[in-house]
């Protein structure tokens, strides 16, 4: 490959991660493999990472910044609030049955950086972003309704993370669509509940 900005190798390398990992587990995938995948040699890997856990850093900030965008895009101005709540959990989870794998790999990467010596702040750092990502939705969808919650946005936003990781996880486990239809309605229900105050 020619030469191309630092930026760009390491946007490269990170979907290189992010893909090997998927298809072959966090533990498994080596620099070297991840490597092979972008297509680069491994001193591409140490210009652009200064290690593995870096890598992983930024495999995970790129993850959550895409669900992030693709549920805030989805987020229709001029909507009920529950039409818009709906709607960005149903934009999330048309993400979720569509890629499957790649949600397995947020939980893989969780419980690496948990049982990895010297890994266990990139666990506490990804969900402390899905807070951060909930509440910016939280807020999208209460600003301009200048709706007051009764309890905190930070609150709500914990919340709302909580149990969509637990509805993913269970998904992924069971498979089971209509079950799943039926939680995100009475999620809806209840973010639209709080959110009203």
């Amino acid at each position: 490959m020619g030469r191309m900005p630092s930026a760009e190798r390491r946007r490269q390398l990170v979907e290189a991660a992010i893909r090997a990992m998927t298809r072959d587990g966090v533990a498994r995938t080596t620099t070297r493999s991840i490597c092979a995948e972008a297509g680069v040699s491994l001193s591409v890997f140490h210009y652009c990472f200064e290690s593995k856990q870096a890598l992983l850093e930024a495999a995970i900030e790129t993850i959550t910044g895409n669900y992030v965008a693709r549920v805030m895009s989805a987020v229709e101005p001029g909507a009920t609030l529950r039409e818009t709540v709906r709607g960005a959990l149903q934009t999330y989870w048309d993400h979720v049955t569509a890629h499957p794998g790649e949600h397995m790999l947020t939980y893989d990467l969780t419980q690496y950086a948990l049982r990895e010596p010297g890994f266990e702040h990139l666990a506490r750092a990804q969900y402390e972003q899905y807070v951060v990502a909930a509440a910016a939705l939280v807020e999208q969808v209460r600003a301009p309704r200048g709706l007051r919650p009764s309890v905190s946005v930070e609150t709500i936003a914990r919340y709302l993370a909580a149990v969509i990781d637990g509805l993913t996880v269970q998904f992924l486990v069971l498979g089971d669509d209509k079950a799943a239809a039926a939680q995100l309605d009475l999620t809806a229900e209840q973010l639209v509940f709080l959110i009203e105050g």
